[in-house]
Parts: structure tokens; sequence; C-alpha cells
């Protein structure tokens, strides 16, 4: 190997640092992660179903998303938690909040409210459904989303509960060691036309 092809490995090397340094770690186990799976009911209206793998107790969960439909105007309408883990779980809070100006929805869901001790156990599956339609009564050719963040500061994030583990082996969480940023991933779905 020249001297230049090692120089060249070796500053490619020093410009990926940056990058591989920043990837998301997890510490209680494997990362985190919110799937949000795009499907297509017909012309006008369209599913989101958002779901999560975690390793951990949660106990607070924030998906704020932003929705394109290119120029077509589009309303996030109604959410679904029923059957979801989050319903399962008997969370106390299972929040829905719809910002048609902006194109975005806020999912908030919160364990507990007062004296109770729910937590979405370590595990994967669905946690609701959000049902999409056009507005102008324009067909929706296709549905893009991605993260943000919505007023007064949501952005995709988990919060664990403060005692992780199980006993003898418990480990008590300071509130800010607590939060966790979760992966992020959409799949989109194909669409099959009724039979």
């Amino acid at each position: 190997m020249t001297i230049k092809t090692k120089v060249l490995l070796l500053v490619t090397g020093l410009m990926l640092l940056p990058v591989l340094s920043v990837a998301q770690t997890d510490p209680f186990g494997v990362p985190d992660t919110i799937y949000a799976d795009i499907a297509k009911i017909d012309d006008f209206n369209w599913s989101i179903t958002i779901s999560c793998f975690n390793d951990e107790d949660v106990i607070g969960i924030a998906v704020p998303f932003k929705m394109s439909a290119g120029l077509n105007k589009i309303v996030a309408d109604s959410a679904i938690y029923t059957g979801g883990r989050v319903t399962q779980a008997n969370w106390a809070y299972p929040g829905f909040r719809p910002d048609t100006a902006i194109q975005c929805v806020t999912l908030g869901m919160i364990a507990n409210l007062g004296p109770t001790e729910n937590k979405l156990e370590p595990g994967s599956g669905r946690l609701v459904t959000v049902f999409v339609s056009s507005l102008e009564e324009k067909k929706i050719e296709n549905l893009t989303i991605d993260t943000t963040t919505t007023h007064p500061s949501n952005y995709l994030q988990m919060i664990v509960d403060r005692v992780q583990g199980d006993p003898p082996d418990t480990t008590a969480l300071e509130f800010d060691e607590r939060l966790i940023v979760p992966a992020w991933v959409v799949r989109q779905s194909e669409y099959m036309e009724p039979k």
C-alpha cells in the first residue's frame, strides 16, 4: 500500500469519527426504535401505524411528526389506541394533537397521572394508528412523514421508569438519565387494489 493510500484512509477515518461518535446509544441495552408504517387505505385516506421496540420499562413517549402529500392539504383526523400496547398497559393519557395549519401531529403518551405504577414493559408492537385524509377531496398520491419538534419542545423521546431491572439487580436513575431518543424508522406499505 502506498503512502498516499494510507494517508487517504487515515483522513477518511478521521472525517468519519464525529459521525460515529453521535450514533445513538442506549445505556440499557439495544437502541429503542419507533416505527412508522404508512399505508394507503383508498385514494383519499391513508393510515400511519406507530409501533415501538423497547428493552426497558417506559413511562412516557412523545412522537411528533410532520406530514406531506405534496400540494394536497391533508389532516390527521383520528387516532386509535385501542388494542395497542398503550391501552394494554392501562396508560393514563394516550394523547393525540393534530395541527392542520403546519401539517403536524403530536402523539403524547403518559403512563401515570396519579398514584399508579403503569409502565410499558420491554417488548415490541403497535402503539397507535393515525388516520389521515385529504382536506380538498384531491387524491393523495403519496404520503411522507418525518419526525419534527412541535410546540413547546416536543421531540421524539421516551422516558424510562425511575428503577430499571429486576430485584435484587435494580438500578435507580436520576431524572436526567431517564430520557432516551429512540431511532426513527419510516416504512411504506405496498398498496393492493381491492378485489
